[in-house]
């Protein structure tokens, strides 16, 4: 700290007070009798006021400004405005001892020696109220509630606005300490200070909320260093949380001077605070700064000293020729007023220097002049070390930090050795005045540096050796080095720069320049020296050949890039530059003074705080970069640069192909995609590839750089590197440039891409035509097929040539798969693709077609007529499949057909439709017994399939009559075809065919007709077969009755052989039944002769046939055969439709004979005997 004067006055009579007008331009004085009016600016006397008759001894402002009051020993107090003019006055009954304004209402205490008055411009009359002792000093608390009254009696009576006594203070002195001046500080941030003080003096670390708390154990080793001399006291982290207004005793703390020579501080609650502190002068005013940090006192010791806010004395203000009788602040500034007993006015600025160290990233400084802050400039952490003493001067260095108070300095070591460790303990205490201007530590030493001469002390106070130099000391910096072995950069005032090791009593001259050194520092390998000099010029040196480098002027501080050989930075002028290398300097705005540059955080002193500035350094990379120096360039980057900046670095690292610069920008911006180009390019590289234009093109390329690019690719003689780039790119018009009039089959190809393109972009109308001017017929073929577009495919069909097969064969298979079986002919046509052709008619079931291509190209035939005969089998067209299987020629799939079909009506009962199929069956195997090698065996099918016909046939009205409620057949009928069956199952019983049932039928027949002899026969056969429930009871019925009856035959069972008579007017109709080729032996009982009333159904010889055969004179009657009238063309309908076995018949008129033939009998007798007699063809079914 030191005072400056900036003006002195002196007035006739004592200055007992004076007061500054709260905007501080006016200053007013109590002298003699007259109030005095002074510019503070110069000190100029604006205007004396005259209206006191005796003595003023006290004035006051109002914090308005608005007016003032003034006290006098005439026993009145005058009322001033701020124009200087008087407007009241009122008296007390003794003199007037001092006057306040409250800080919030602007009421007015007015004090004399027996009683005070309060006064408010509201009120008409003053309040006053007694006192029991002389008043010699009053204040105001800060939120004006409380009135502090001094008394001569040493007591303090602490009262509210309204004169009421609320706390009185006795003092121990009593009457011999009178309370001579008291004031209240201003500000109520210390509170929770001085709540945690109670009755202790303390050298403690302080961890407020900003700051990070020291631990316990580290405290009681700082405390304990301390001795007697530093009590400890627990430190606590300061609360910043809204207190109870109600608890006023918090909100205020009160400074008490007496004339027992004693500092002392109390509570609003009248609790003191801490210890008297001793004056050794008898104090004769006191006065907070504006924020309360400090306090100044003056006295008998004729000069005003300056205390913080808790006591501890700083030094002298100024020292004065008598008594100080008062002495102010200015608001909200450092100047301090001083008003002597000789009537002397002095008008002092503080000056608070700036005592601080610094040491890469860790920054100690002196705050509130007893405390130290140490502040991690990186992490922002700060750790607050209360010495409760002067601090003079701060050296931080690594781990250790000095700090010199006025007694001794306390060397303090950080408590581990991580890099972020904030705990501090004293190491050492050298318990010893020293004067010094400068002071250094080391790892074991300290540095006293005093004008020309520098000391080396271990930390024992012990000096270990001494340097003298040859002119003042300017500057000393540590600059490294090993524990013991430290080096050490001193500037002097005559130019000289040397370096000195702690452990060498010898000076080493770096250099001697002209000019005096203002600053110093060594780039980080101790190449280079940066000058700062009185001229304000920053010079740079190169320390081995003395050679100066550059220099820049408007430098008032300099410091080199711990983590960069060639960047430094210099301020000055209120702007930052930055100088890389031999690079123009780069500027920017900033106040203060550079102290440190690591990496990119450039450390700044302004005013009385340090801050970290981050500086980006873009600027002096980029001018690496115009120069190409790429590795510079990203050594700069790595300092701290945006990723902008990166990225720029990489991009031009790669441009300028230093891949391994690129490499680490590219990683540093983490852009995997160059990465990946780079390594690919540096495979390649090591594969033997070494044309750089190559290289350079794939960088341009992946920039975007497609134009430089292509003609790189071109130049290097990949032209289809740069074709291949443009397709990728759907850059065709580009790529339709690059090639002009080139290779046709390039510019094919590119059409080719820009239809896939298209084609990816959904734009598929565009793909098909660029396909089809490449000649790409296939891809848009698939295209317009996949689309639905059939005219697009039939212009595409119909252009295409013949030869050209393979998309006329897709265009053929979209045409089916579109449905358009028409087109899809027209293709196969046109390329002669008769099989596809004929797979289509078969596909679309387009027989015609079909038929008629096959019977062009009888080589066709089984590919149309064994699809046809499985889709007409698929359709439940049978018996028209097994004759398409056998017009294929595919005899084994019409005889599998046939024979599943006989298998299904077996098992579905219908036997009628059994027999029908075998007979098929037998026809289809005389068909294949054409054939030499098969004959012996179809023939022996034939006759076996005819049998089973002939069976199925017969068996058909058995399973009628046994299963159905009615029967159509006569009881002769079903008697002889029982008969027949019975002899023809003499050997295994085909499938379906129920002896059972056939013998219940013959039983029931033969006793209807009167065959008894038969009948019991029958019932016999059926004891000793299992039968069904149902006839059970039927055939035990027909067992008992069957024995009433006679053991011989009736007449009429044996049958008559006579033709039956004809009814006159009655057409008779005749039937001619053809023989078999051999004559059945039980032929003649499968049918018999009877007369029929409504008509006569007559049976005669057809012509051809033996007369001898017996069967020929065979009735074969059926109900279904009647004739229902006489109209002989709806009998012959009826007839045709009734006997689907026969051939046909022939009317012969009146008295007609109707001869009717059996197909079947038909084919085996011209089959047997090869006769075709043209009356046994008849066309049709018949």
């Amino acid at each position: 700290m030191r005072a400056v004067l900036t003006w002195r006055d002196k007035a006739e009579q004592c200055v007992y007070d004076l007061a500054f007008k709260p905007d501080g331009t006016q200053l007013i004085l109590a002298a003699g009798n007259r109030l005095l009016v002074y510019d503070t600016s110069d000190g100029t006397l604006l205007q004396p006021l005259k209206g006191h008759k005796d003595t003023v001894y006290c004035v006051a402002y109002a914090k308005d400004g608005k007016r003032f009051a003034s006290g006098s020993a005439d026993k009145s107090v005058i009322i001033w405005t701020s124009k200087l003019e008087g407007i009241l006055k009122y008296t007390h009954n003794d003199s007037i001892q001092c006057v306040s304004y409250n800080p919030v209402t602007h009421q007015l205490a007015s004090c004399s020696s027996s009683d005070f008055g309060l006064w408010s411009p509201e009120q008409k009359s003053v309040s006053k109220h007694k006192s029991s002792s002389k008043i010699t000093c009053c204040s105001w608390t800060n939120d004006g509630q409380y009135l502090a009254l001094g008394m001569f009696n040493g007591v303090i009576s602490i009262r509210n606005k309204n004169g009421e006594e609320k706390v009185k203070i006795e003092r121990p002195g009593g009457s011999l300490s009178p309370v001579w001046s008291i004031c209240w500080n201003p500000s109520s941030r210390w509170q929770s200070f001085w709540m945690n003080r109670e009755n202790e003096d303390a050298e403690e670390v302080i961890v407020n909320r900003y700051f990070q708390e020291i631990p316990s154990t580290l405290k009681s080793a700082v405390y304990s260093s301390q001795g007697s001399e530093a009590e400890e006291e627990e430190p606590e982290e300061e609360d910043d949380s809204p207190r109870d207004d109600n608890l006023e005793e918090h909100n205020d703390i009160l400074a008490v001077a007496d004339w027992g020579q004693k500092l002392s501080f109390y509570q609003l609650s009248g609790k003191q605070i801490g210890k008297d502190r001793s004056l050794n002068f008898d104090p004769c005013c006191i006065n907070y700064f504006t924020k309360g940090e400090y306090i100044l006192l003056g006295g008998s010791d004729k000069q005003v000293s300056l205390f913080t806010k808790d006591g501890v004395r700083l030094g002298t203000v100024g020292e004065q020729n008598s008594w100080v009788w008062t002495c102010k602040v200015k608001p909200d500034s450092n100047y301090v007023v001083v008003g002597c007993q000789d009537g002397t006015i002095s008008f002092y600025q503080l000056i608070f220097s700036t005592v601080h160290g610094l040491y890469k990233d860790r920054y100690a400084y002196r705050d509130s002049m007893t405390d130290v802050i140490v502040q991690h400039l990186i992490t922002e952490q700060k750790v607050r070390i209360k010495c409760k003493e002067l601090v003079k001067k701060i050296a931080i260095y690594k781990n250790r930090l000095a700090i010199q108070l006025p007694e001794k300095i306390l060397i303090y070591e950080l408590y581990s050795d991580d890099s972020l460790d904030m705990r501090y303990r004293v190491k050492e205490k050298i318990v010893r005045k020293f004067e010094c201007n400068l002071l250094v530590v080391c790892a074991d030493h300290i540095i006293l540096c005093q004008e020309k001469r520098l000391q080396c002390l271990s930390f024992s106070g012990v000096k270990e050796r001494e340097w003298q130099m040859e002119s003042l000391i300017r500057y000393i910096k540590v600059i490294g080095g090993p524990p013991g072995r430290e080096g050490l950069l001193v500037g002097l005032k005559n130019g000289q720069i040397l370096k000195i090791f702690v452990d060498s009593l010898f000076a080493i001259v770096l250099l001697k320049q002209a000019t005096a050194v203002r600053c110093l520092d060594m780039s980080a390998s101790r190449n280079k020296l940066a000058v700062v000099d009185e001229n304000d010029t920053c010079l740079v040196y190169d320390i081995h050949t003395k050679e100066l480098l550059f220099q820049e002027p408007n430098a008032n501080s300099v410091a080199w890039n711990t983590q960069c050989e060639d960047m430094l930075c210099f301020s000055g002028g209120g702007y930052l530059n930055i100088k890389a290398s031999t690079f123009p300097v780069h500027q920017q705005k900033l106040q203060g003074f550079v102290v440190g540059y690591n990496g990119s955080r450039i450390f700044c002193l302004h005013a009385f705080s340090m801050s970290a500035v981050e500086v980006p350094q873009s600027a002096p990379m980029y001018q690496y970069l115009d120069r190409k120096m790429f590795r510079e360039a990203y050594q700069i980057a790595c300092l701290g640069v945006t990723d902008t900046d990166w990225r720029e670095l990489a991009m031009e690292a790669l441009e300028g192909l230093e891949f391994e610069t690129a490499k680490k920008a590219f990683t540093r911006v983490q852009d995997l995609r160059y990465l990946e180009l780079i390594n690919s390019i540096e495979e390649r590289k090591k594969r033997g590839e070494t044309n750089n234009d190559l290289f350079l093109a794939d960088v341009f390329s992946y920039q975007g750089k497609f134009h430089e690019a292509a003609k790189l690719y071109k130049r290097s003689g990949h032209e289809n590197l740069a074709l291949d780039m443009y397709t990728d790119l759907r850059m065709f018009e580009y790529a339709k440039d690059f090639l002009g009039s080139g290779d046709p089959k390039e510019t094919k190809m590119l059409i080719t891409k820009q239809a896939d393109w298209a084609r990816n972009i959904n734009e598929p109308k565009a793909a098909v035509e660029m396909y089809i001017s490449a000649g790409e017929h296939g891809k848009a073929i698939a295209i317009s097929g996949d689309h639905g577009w059939v005219d697009t495919l039939i212009d595409i069909a119909r252009k295409l040539d013949k030869a050209e097969r393979e998309p006329l064969l897709m265009c053929a298979h979209y045409f089916k798969k579109l449905d358009n079986p028409g087109y899809a002919a027209e293709t196969y046509l046109k390329i002669g693709d008769l099989k596809s052709l004929v797979q289509l008619h078969v596909e679309t079931q387009s027989w015609d077609e079909a038929f008629a291509l096959g019977e062009k190209h009888p080589e066709f035939k089984d590919d149309i007529y064994v699809p046809y005969a499985q889709w007409l089998a698929e359709s439940d067209r049978f018996e028209e499949a097994q004759k398409a299987f056998h017009k294929a020629g595919r005899q084994g799939e019409a005889v599998r057909v046939l024979e599943q079909l006989t298998h299904n009506a077996v098992v579905e009962s219908r036997f009628n439709d059994a027999a029908y199929y075998y007979w098929m069956l037998s026809m289809q195997c005389l068909d294949i017994a054409q054939d030499p090698a098969q004959k012996d065996v179809m023939l022996g099918k034939f006759h076996h399939f005819q049998h089973l016909a002939e069976l199925y046939h017969g068996y058909h009205a058995i399973q009628r009559y046994t299963e159905e409620p009615f029967s159509f057949h006569l009881p002769e009928t079903l008697f002889n075809i029982s008969r027949f069956l019975l002899h023809s199952l003499t050997k295994d019983t085909p499938l379906g065919i129920s002896k059972v049932n056939t013998l219940f039928t013959l039983a029931k027949q033969s006793k209807a007709l009167g065959a008894y002899k038969l009948a019991r026969h029958a019932y016999d056969k059926l004891q000793g077969l299992q039968t069904p429930a149902r006839f059970q009871k039927s055939i035990e019925l027909g067992s008992l009755t069957i024995r009433s009856k006679p053991f011989h035959d009736s007449e009429l069972s044996r049958g008559s052989r006579s033709a039956p008579p004809q009814c006159p007017g009655w057409p008779c109709l005749h039937l001619v039944l053809g023989a078999p080729p051999r004559a059945h032996p039980f032929w003649n009982w499968l049918v018999t002769r009877q007369q029929i009333y409504s008509e006569c159904l007559q049976l005669s010889l057809c012509p051809g046939l033996p007369s001898s055969n017996p069967t020929s004179r065979c009735l074969f009657h059926s109900p279904l055969l009647q004739a229902q009238s006489g109209d002989l063309a709806s009998d012959r309908s009826r007839f045709k439709s009734q006997l689907p076995h026969f051939l046909g018949f022939q009317l012969c008129g009146m008295g007609t004979r109707v001869v009717a033939f059996p197909r079947e009998a038909v084919r085996r007798s011209e089959l047997a005997w090869g006769m075709r007699s043209a009356q046994s063809r008849e066309h049709g079914d018949w």
